[in-house]
């Protein structure tokens, strides 16, 4: 364990992850934040871990040590709170690199919306309460690079200097409102986020767009989606910095079939087009010689049956919804999301219990809302 500050420490053994592990099994409380690599490569990883603790600030290196199994019991202690803010990535990101759970998150993130922040990244968080302006000069830098700079270093450690302070005096101020319990429940579904495996199903499946194309221009999307995978595995570049989402939209829906109008389209740099042109319109060209019964369906979910006045019964859940949200000063999608507000106005619940089968309600909107919301139904359609 390197002292780099008078009060911070870099890792970049073993033995100091386990040193680490055992000193902070002794705390109440942790500050967590990660750096990553995602802009910069194909398989994004945790290129460093930062953990706060008293007064004190712990880096770990995870791309030089090479276990960091001695820290997953800290991470699974209910009796110490691990903070973060926004941590839906870092959530995701431990688990899928380290096989890291966490037990007893608050998100100080998550607790500034329920507070009626209308920013509520870290920097405007920190100078609204602080009034300091945090470094953001190597937010987007490669983190995998080394060696990394004093600079650097500091500035990763910064964004855990605060989050203790400021988890403390927002649980107080959460519990004075009676709040508390629903950001705990909030982050405690959180922290059972994983990363989304997608299997062997079709790329477009996660192409946002990609439900309104026909057909044939759905396996033409298909095969560039292939294509963007393979470049970007083989080249260990992010997706979007090979070829651009909008880019492959518009080649699958104009089909261009020679290289001369992929250049006329303007949609390829002159870079990409020297790089990727010849096959991309090979692509084309093979979806377009396809035989009907061999092109995709995009999959449907079955629609919802019928529900006379649904329509009317929606707006008039929402205006609810959003005189509610006002006179407790909340946004209103964080009270109840629009399509939970769909849900409820296809099922209409008569009673609590109702309500409780309702998976998209949690229990503290239940417990919250729920009466007023029974009562509310049973006065509309």
């Amino acid at each position: 364990m390197k002292q780099f500050k008078s009060n911070f420490f870099f890792i970049e053994s073993d033995q100091g992850v386990i040193e680490l592990a055992s000193l902070l099994l002794g705390k109440k409380k942790v500050a967590v934040d990660l750096e990553a690599d995602s802009m910069f490569h194909f398989r994004e990883k945790v290129c460093l871990i930062q953990i706060g603790a008293d007064s004190a600030v712990y880096i770990i290196d995870p791309l030089v040590t090479s276990d960091l199994s001695a820290l997953k019991p800290v991470f699974a202690n209910p009796e110490i709170q691990k903070v973060f803010h926004g941590a839906d990535y870092d959530v995701r990101s431990l688990f899928r690199d380290f096989g890291i759970t966490i037990s007893n998150l608050f998100d100080t993130e998550i607790a500034s919306r329920f507070l009626g922040f209308r920013e509520t990244g870290l920097d405007s968080v920190i100078q609204k309460r602080f009034g300091i302006d945090l470094d953001k000069r190597f937010q987007k830098k490669d983190w995998s690079q080394r060696p990394l700079s004093d600079e650097m270093v500091e500035y990763a450690a910064f964004d855990v200097v605060f989050l203790i302070q400021l988890a403390e005096e927002f649980q107080q101020k959460l519990a004075s409102l009676g709040r508390l319990s629903w950001v705990m429940e909030e982050c405690n579904n959180l922290s059972m986020v994983r990363p989304q495996d997608n299997g062997d199903e079709p790329f477009f499946k996660r192409f946002k767009g990609a439900g309104r194309l026909d057909r044939r221009s759905l396996a033409i999307l298909e095969g560039l989606l292939k294509f963007r995978f393979e470049m970007a595995e083989k080249r260990d570049r992010p997706l979007f910095k090979v070829l651009g989402n909008e880019s492959l939209m518009r080649i699958a829906i104009t089909r261009p079939d020679n290289t001369d109008k992929l250049f006329e389209s303007r949609l390829l740099s002159i870079k990409q087009l020297h790089m990727y042109g010849d096959d991309l319109i090979r692509i084309v060209k093979e979806a377009m010689t396809l035989p009907d019964e061999m092109l995709p369906r995009y999959p449907r979910s079955r629609p919802e049956p019928s529900v006379p006045g649904l329509p009317q019964r929606i707006r008039k859940l929402k205006i609810w919804r959003d005189e509610v949200a006002a006179n407790i000063s909340i946004d209103p999608p964080l009270l109840m999301k629009n399509a939970v507000i769909s849900t409820i106005a296809v099922k209409m619940p008569r009673s609590s219990d109702d309500l409780c089968c309702i998976p998209e309600m949690k229990a503290w909107q239940i417990k919250t809302i729920g009466a007023d919301l029974i009562k509310f139904l049973n006065t509309i359609d």
